[in-house]
């Protein structure tokens, strides 16, 4: 089979396991976990198969027209370049960990089929965004992604919690997707094709006409999708649905697609200034918004939620300064450490029995309960916070090394003020990523009190997961960035003495600050009583996920403060924690800015509509309902009334005749 016939199996397969999982999963459930896992692992070794044949060369592509259009065709075309063909082993390879992950971690789950088959499909929709080469198809995967997380999200729809929250990632990630349809139209009306070969040689041609609202119209999209400011408060409340869900929606998919749609079409937003002075602003508040928001949440699953929309940031910055070799490389780095997480945290969630941070800072003995959670963890922590040689320090330093070319002029599709935004950003979130990392740590696995609850030993097909995505999140960026730039564009990754120094430095600092911070107030709190805590009787790690959501998880727009003294962020912070824990209230700005005027605007339609319209249409029955009545009076029934009302009709008539006649 040639490498077209490959990579085209690789989203096919886990559609089929989907269809196949939603039509037989109750009837058979002895298959659902192999449908759920094999597709998975064949498509990451059939991706891996694509990876090695295309191995960085020249991109390999195939098309073929899906329908006449009259103007634009739309084909079903591929499009596999080393960023492609990179990307799609990632998201192929962190979903084969999460559906063997999650048939330990849900195995009592009644739902488990349509969330396996969900799954599936998810993926699907997300190697289909990787592999095409043209918009409206991945216009598709784009969209079918959306309604996967809609369900996914909302898996545990009991709680109040999980379906505010799916209705939320869809009508934010929905807001976002309005503008960019209406730039992928204005794009390949400009290109004559919705292919994107043919849009990128548009682009160099200079027959781009509107590249600045193009390129703003897109990057609404990708806000929406990445959750990068303003459209990212979708993702802590998405919180809510189970932790493998999170995993894969953090590391490999959903958010992924922006970054990586940006990557794939940046001579597009390279055409226009503005826009990619917009884009490293949007970068840059995004990264240390989510920083400071991270450093003040109490459940941990909200943490690493704040975290991915600051790492998403620093891909996002790296696009801004024309760099996206590093902003994939960040992204390939980023998805191994950060699936780690998630699924490490699912781990310590079961075995605290909470979500809370404060509850686990007030439990002793939780790293010796789950010590493999515990190590692994401890990895994918200092990767998060770019210490070397750990993955996400080579990916970071990438990032700012590019920031700092294009701040020294360096780059020619970048302005320096970009460069410099990005630059400054991402060394202050360099620091407050180290420093909620720490805290995270601290709080989870060194607290203090009553004993943890001993649930016994985790499923092995969970333990396993953990330790071989520990592998990638330690030695990835060690020999990445000296082979990857051969699959990218050839620029150096190599990280530069400068932003190494200063980056590191700073998370150093960070780091030292909080445990500092921990030390003190820990001293201080002492002699305050630490409370009870309550152990979580013995029971499905989902279960107690679900149950913990319910108890702990903040209501959809509201935020529990950490009531535990001994929480850093309280001296770390000062006065600006609950702003910062309540994701500086942005929500309650969307309500006051939109929420309610549309609710208003709803009001006035709806007494418009019953008051006024219903009023003539109550009007227009009412008079013929009324004359009916009187006609229905007139039948009574009696012949002596009708003869009598026909004598004297017959009486008026000869009456009017005789005085028409006399007047005549």
């Amino acid at each position: 089979m040639t490498t077209i016939h490959l990579a085209a199996l690789v989203p096919l397969l886990p559609f089929l396991a989907a269809v196949a999982g939603l039509l037989v999963g109750r009837s058979a459930p002895g298959f659902v976990r192999p449908l759920a896992v094999l597709p998975a692992l064949a498509a990451l070794a059939l991706a891996s198969t694509v990876a090695v044949d295309q191995s960085g060369g020249r991109a390999v592509e195939a098309h073929t027209q899906l329908t006449p259009t009259g103007s634009v065709p739309i084909e079903l075309a591929l499009h596999i370049d080393g960023f492609a063909a990179l990307v799609a082993v990632l998201v192929a390879f962190v979903a084969t960990c999460v559906q063997i992950y999650s048939t330990g971690y849900l195995r009592d789950d009644p739902r488990y089929p349509s969330y396996a088959a969900l799954v599936s499909l998810f993926t699907s929709a997300m190697l289909l965004v990787v592999y095409s080469g043209d918009l409206i198809v991945l216009l598709v995967g784009w969209e079918v992604m959306g309604i996967c997380s809609y369900f996914l999200v909302g898996h545990y729809w009991e709680t109040p919690e999980a379906r505010a929250a799916s209705v939320k990632a869809f009508l934010v990630t929905k807001l976002g997707d309005v503008p960019f349809l209406i730039g992928l139209f204005a794009l390949a009306t400009d290109a004559g094709s919705f292919r994107i070969s043919t849009i990128l040689g548009t682009v160099a041609d200079g027959g781009l006409h509107h590249p600045t609202l193009v390129g703003l119209l897109l990057l609404c999209g990708v806000a929406g999708k990445s959750a990068q400011f303003p459209l990212h408060t979708w993702l802590p409340d998405a919180m809510a649905g189970p932790t493998p869900v999170s995993a894969l929606i953090h590391a490999a998919t959903m958010v992924a697609a922006g970054v990586y749609f940006i990557a794939r079409l940046l001579p597009v937003f390279e055409a226009s200034a503005a826009v990619m002075v917009v884009l490293a602003v949007m970068g840059a508040v995004t990264m240390v918004g989510s920083a400071l928001a991270a450093l003040a949440q109490d459940d941990i699953k909200r943490v690493l939620a704040y975290s991915t929309i600051g790492q998403l940031g620093y891909m996002t910055g790296a696009l801004a300064v024309g760099d996206r070799g590093a902003a994939v490389f960040h992204l390939l780095s980023h998805g191994a450490f950060k699936a780690l997480l998630f699924l490490a945290a699912g781990v310590v969630i079961h075995a605290a029995g909470t979500n809370s941070l404060a509850v686990m800072s007030r439990t002793s003995g939780l790293r010796q309960r789950v010590p493999d959670a515990y190590w692994t963890m401890t990895v994918a922590l200092l990767a998060l916070a770019a210490i070397p040689p750990f993955s996400g320090f080579f990916s970071k330093e990438s990032v700012l090394g590019a920031a700092e070319r294009a701040a020294e002029g360096h780059t020619a599709h970048a302005p320096g003020s970009a460069g410099w935004i990005v630059l400054v950003a991402g060394l202050v979130t360099a620091l407050l990523t180290a420093a909620y990392a720490t805290r995270l740590w601290l709080l989870a696995f060194r607290g203090r009190g009553t004993e943890a609850p001993d649930h016994g030993r985790q499923p092995l097909s969970m333990i396993v997961v953990l330790w071989v995505l520990a592998v990638p999140s330690l030695a990835f960026g060690g020999f990445a960035y000296r082979s990857l730039p051969g699959w990218f564009d050839g620029r150096d990754l190599t990280p530069t003495l400068t932003t190494s120094v200063l980056g590191t430095g700073l998370a150093l600092v960070g780091a030292l600050l909080t445990y500092g911070a921990w030390t003190h107030t820990r001293t201080q709190a002492a002699g305050a009583p630490l409370g009870a805590v309550a152990a979580h009787p013995e029971g499905d790690a989902a279960l107690v996920e679900a149950e913990a959501i319910a108890t702990h998880e903040p209501a959809f727009g509201d935020i529990a403060y950490a009531p535990d003294p001994a929480d850093p962020a309280r001296l770390l912070l000062g006065p600006l924690r609950r702003p910062a824990a309540a994701g500086f209230h942005l929500d309650a700005v969307y309500d006051a800015l939109f929420v309610r005027p549309v609710l208003a605007a709803a009001g006035l339609v709806q007494f418009l509509d019953r008051e006024v319209v219903d009023t003539y249409v109550r009007g227009a029955a009412a008079a013929p309902r009324l004359l009916g009545a009187a006609v229905r009076r007139a039948q009574t029934g009696n012949v002596q009334t009708y003869v009598s009302a026909l004598l004297a009709g017959t009486v008026v008539l000869a009456v009017a005749v005789l005085l028409v006649a006399t007047g005549a």
